[in-house]
């Protein structure tokens, strides 16, 4: 039987949730892509709770931008999750690529994130 994409997504995703573990002090950085937009979130595993997101569905990001499916959206929504989760005091982050291939949308937010402080 031939896997879809989504299914080939699904077994990275899990494969990569063994070993990636959002601590108080080192929360996850976790992403999710689709097709027309593109979420980031600071989780701590430990208590099963988001301390901050960021997605280019938000009017001050989607004002911005030309289209939330490119990398220049996944720039501006990486710079925006490490400025907020600096100000709440989170500087060092365990990065959860949410199964999607490190290339293309996934780095741009990445880089945008390492370059404007964050600690992964």
């Amino acid at each position: 039987m031939k896997r879809t994409r989504k299914d080939s997504i699904q077994r990275r995703h899990r494969r990569v949730r063994r070993t990636v573990f959002g601590t108080t002090e080192r929360p996850r950085l976790s992403v999710f892509r689709s097709n027309l937009h593109i979420y980031a979130q600071v989780i701590d595993d430990t208590k099963q709770h988001t301390l901050v997101a960021a997605s280019t569905l938000e009017p001050e990001v989607k004002s911005s931008i030309k289209s939330g499916c490119n990398c220049d959206a996944s720039a501006e929504i990486g710079k925006l999750i490490a400025k907020r989760s600096l100000e709440k005091g989170i500087e060092k982050v365990v990065f959860d690529r949410g199964g999607n291939i490190y290339h293309g949308r996934v780095k741009a937010l990445a880089e945008a994130a390492r370059e404007a402080g964050l600690d992964f």
